[in-house]
């Protein structure tokens, strides 16, 4: 019997008469690459819960599941800073959004990852009920210096605790601790006044939201103003063991990362 010529042998190997065969074939492999991880487990990969978990190396932006698989939301991720890991929780670079609002928008979050915004209280809430979280806030002037304080503990509580802050273990980067007054206090807003101020909300006094005590010695919500501008005092986006009450700042970044 004659035997058919299948051809020359092509690029990937394969005879023109083969190629259809072969391609299936190259294909299934591909696909058993990829599926290994999940084969071996026997579970598929789970979806990342925090910037953490995030298998790109590179800041950007990208998707988390703080609450399971449908608490799909965008974050910022900050893959540098110190090994990377970084979910940025709050982001505020040049006045472009309004972050004097209600208690719902603090609730559920507000703003856009590519530029100013914040994650939501619910949000931080369930990252921090699941693991143990570090917090790094990283402040720069208008003059281009860059500071930092570290915190080795941070959580929040649910929303029936008022959302209260625990932070702990100080760390310091040039910023001074603004914080050590702010632990323990329950988050108001200019319509939720949880904070100790008799008679006043400061949340409405210092045009802000934040974990006030009465009031503050950090304002990350408050007003995007220009350094020493001269106009109401304290009410900017200020860190006061740095700068004072009435320089606001040029950024205010407050990110959280899984203790190691």
């Amino acid at each position: 019997m004659k035997q058919i010529d299948a051809g020359p042998v092509s690029s990937v190997g394969c005879s023109p008469l083969q190629v259809q065969t072969c391609h299936f074939a190259l294909g299934s492999l591909v696909l058993l690459f990829l599926m290994a991880p999940t084969l071996a487990s026997g579970q598929p990969n789970p979806e990342p819960a925090d910037c953490s978990e995030v298998t790109e190396r590179f800041s950007g932006t990208y998707p988390i599941y703080p609450a399971g698989e449908m608490s799909e939301m965008m974050v910022f991720c900050d893959m540098e800073t110190d090994n990377g890991g970084w979910t940025v929780i709050s982001r505020k670079l040049d006045g472009t959004v309004n972050f004097y609002r209600p208690w719902n928008h603090y609730k559920v979050g507000f703003g856009m990852p590519t530029s100013e915004y914040w994650i939501g209280l619910d949000n931080i809430y369930y990252l921090t009920s699941n693991k143990q979280y570090e917090l790094r806030v990283v402040l720069e002037d208008y003059e281009g210096k860059s500071v930092f304080a570290r915190y080795g503990s941070f959580a929040v509580g649910d929303e029936s605790s008022g959302y209260q802050l625990t932070v702990g273990d100080f760390t310091d980067g040039g910023a001074g601790d603004a914080l050590v007054n702010h632990n323990q206090m329950k988050f108001t807003t200019l319509d939720r006044d949880n904070d100790l101020l008799d008679k006043e909300n400061c949340a409405r006094k210092y045009l802000g939201a934040f974990w006030y005590n009465k009031c503050h010695t950090a304002n990350p919500n408050g007003v995007y103003r220009w350094g020493a501008d001269g106009t109401l005092f304290a009410v900017g986006v200020s860190w006061q063991p740095w700068k004072g009450h009435d320089y606001s700042l040029k950024s205010f970044i407050m990110m959280i990362r899984p203790v190691q």
